[in-house]
């Protein structure tokens, strides 16, 4: 087991409360570069600056295409390490080296990040292509070893189901800008995820704020009443 894999290992283990927040394009194209690489080049990771521009430039497996500078990628990094989602560290000859910390800011194992990668290097696409795609990172047999891993993904706020489930489903990641998701009408992800009621259990009785109409007529004639009541006593 590399170093690579040990931290991957380390860091499978996800917080309750992960610190993710939604990122730009570029974040989120660099950001999907060093998971990506980091599983399927695991011996040339962490990466330089200039290999992390390679492989946000590549014309392979990337959509929209981009064409970013040294200075792109390096200002972009600096906002990833803010963020805490990105780490420096030294490599050979003093190089600064960059790794990703997406296991802990996501709150995600090995596979889900697998997933979530395919979709931040391409944005939406269909289930039975991602299927394919993110095997390629990590062991994903068929669908019905994905779409659990969706459903997680989904529970976690990390996944937008473009189109409803079912045959040729399309999906992305939901860590777009908040303009993002407005111009694209994303829908709000829930807050909580509730536990799924069986059928035969009842729904839960609603407790109304304010008395019921009947109550209150109710005690308006009871109040009528006693009022009578009274004056007859009076006289």
């Amino acid at each position: 087991m590399n170093e690579d894999h040990q931290t991957e290992a380390a860091e499978s283990g996800a917080t309750s409360q992960p610190p993710w927040q939604p990122l730009d394009a570029m974040q989120r194209r660099v950001l999907g570069v060093l998971v990506e690489k980091a599983k399927t080049t695991p011996d040339s990771y962490p990466l330089t600056v200039n290999a992390i521009k390679t492989g946000c430039n590549q014309k392979s497996n990337r959509k929209p295409q981009m064409d970013l500078a040294a200075d792109d990628v390096m200002a972009t990094l600096d906002e990833l390490r803010d963020l805490k989602a990105v780490s420096e560290v030294q490599g050979d000859g003093r190089v600064s080296k960059y790794r990703h910390r997406a296991y802990d800011w996501l709150g995600v194992d090995k596979v889900e990040l697998a997933v979530l990668a395919e979709l931040l290097l391409r944005g939406e696409q269909t289930v039975g292509e991602l299927r394919g795609r993110a095997a390629r990172m990590e062991p994903i047999s068929g669908l019905s070893d994905l779409i659990p891993i969706l459903s997680r993904l989904k529970q976690k706020g990390l996944l937008w189901e473009v189109t409803p489930a079912g045959r040729g489903q399309i999906v992305s990641h939901r860590l777009f800008l908040p303009s993002e998701q407005s111009e694209m009408k994303i829908p709000a992800a829930p807050a909580t995820v509730d536990a799924p009621r069986m059928e035969s259990e009842p729904p839960p009785a609603a407790t109304p704020a304010t008395p019921s109409l009947e109550m209150r007529l109710a005690r308006l004639e009871q109040r009528v009443a006693d009022l009578e009541q009274r004056l007859g006593t009076e006289t």
